[in-house]
């Protein structure tokens, strides 16, 4: 979906750059114009990294990607997860005491999101007993 809208977004400054007139009312110029066009590239890098955003579980551990980080942890330092009511994402609770963010897991996705949390935090508890 955010690739859909980039391309509408895009499509949308473009258009709207095309029309704008340097005769007339609007009195655009062609740095006006460019602006648009770099305006709805922002636009489209901005979505791009929200479609990219992540966790995946493999043998070794884990991977993050969130909109400008990518951190691969090993099982040994993930120590719990946590989604409690009203977090916009799911927290992961690390061995060096700090806590970070997995954006791929989404409290607004409601249950769908709560269960990709437990089946992460069942994941993240049979490494650690193992």
């Amino acid at each position: 979906m955010p690739y859909v809208l980039a391309v509408v977004a895009f499509c949308g400054f473009c258009v709207v750059a095309v029309a704008l007139t340097s005769e007339g009312r609007s009195g655009a110029t062609t740095f006006d114009r460019l602006l648009l066009v770099g305006s709805g590239l922002a636009v489209v890098l901005v979505l791009h990294r929200l479609a990219r955003v992540r966790v995946e579980a493999d043998v070794a551990g884990l991977t993050v990607v969130n909109l400008f980080r990518h951190r691969r942890l090993e099982w040994a330092e993930v120590l719990g997860v946590r989604l409690s009511p009203g977090d916009p994402w799911v927290q992961l609770d690390l061995a060096d005491g700090t806590t970070m963010v997995a954006m791929g897991i989404q409290g607004a996705d409601g249950s769908r999101g709560l269960a990709q949390a437990r089946a992460l935090a069942a994941e993240v508890s049979s490494r650690a007993a193992s």
